[in-house]
């Protein structure tokens, strides 16, 4: 899934994070969700692959051990984003 949400209102994005995560949650397939948005990945991901640009390479791969379900108002959760936005910057 190529960035699937980014073109979404707040609350219509949000809504449909949820229904990613439902049917994961029902299927346990693996889904292979690329996102510009740390918090978005931190909320739904196992697993976060960080790449760089110019040239191009995985510069972390992230397990991510957080309890499910996950929220943006999470504390811990913007420790996550926080450390992942540094390896960006």
């Amino acid at each position: 899934m190529d960035e699937p949400l980014a073109a979404l209102d707040a609350l219509t994005r949000r809504t449909m994070q949820r229904e990613v995560l439902h049917i994961w949650e029902k299927t346990r397939k693996t889904i292979l969700f690329v996102t510009h948005d740390i918090d978005e990945a931190v909320v739904m991901a196992d697993r976060i692959v960080v790449m760089a640009q110019r040239p191009t390479f995985v510069r972390e791969i992230d397990e991510v051990r957080l309890p499910r379900p996950r929220l943006r108002e999470d504390p811990e959760v913007g420790k996550v984003a926080r450390r992942l936005s540094t390896l960006l910057e």
